[in-house]
């Protein structure tokens, strides 16, 4: 995943599905797929999907565990309440994308829970704030909206980028000349 080469298609991209983007030749993200849109997972190489959808959320697929599974793609689900996501879900994200088998593909309804944890764990991963942010703007940037639904994942990335600014201040890159 420290691959840096995110926002760049792939023949095979299913861009129809909401809110698509590449983050790397192994890591893809999205909003809610459609139905329709489960074989085209098989297109894109996709072996596992994580969904970071609470169970029985009104805007979930229904079967999409099955669905995939039956087309042969594994299927992880870390449950993130969208107005209340906690360092527990954070961490059970980063424990499921290290350890899933690639390619991986990462959905919520929007792609908005999703980009929000991976700009906090591309600041972790050793990215700088302008990379980190470019890759989450494509889809939101919760700490400068106005709508009050936003305001739990405003704090969370207002939190993430003040703790890599922490980090980096502890531990300043090194000059290599």
């Amino acid at each position: 995943m420290r691959q840096r080469y995110w926002g760049w298609p792939d023949l095979n991209d299913p861009a129809h599905i909401p809110a698509w983007q590449r983050l790397s030749s192994e890591v893809t993200t999205s909003g809610m797929p459609a139905e329709r849109n489960l074989r085209d997972m098989i297109g894109a190489g996709i072996k596992h999907v994580l969904d970071l959808t609470p169970q029985g959320h009104p805007e979930a697929l229904p079967g999409e565990e099955h669905g995939l599974r039956l087309l042969g793609i594994g299927y992880t689900r870390v449950g993130v309440p969208y107005a209340a996501p906690t360092e527990e879900h954070y961490k059970a994200f980063v424990r499921a994308v290290e350890a899933l088998p690639r390619p991986l593909h990462v959905h919520c309804i929007a792609n908005y829970r999703v980009s929000a944890f991976f700009y906090r764990y591309h600041l972790e991963c050793g990215w700088n704030e302008n990379e980190a942010r470019a890759v989450m703007r494509q889809q939101w940037e919760p700490d400068t909206s106005d709508d009050p639904t936003a305001a739990p994942w405003g704090a969370f990335v207002s939190e993430a980028r003040l703790a890599s600014e922490r980090r980096r201040k502890i531990h300043p890159p090194r000059n290599h000349a």
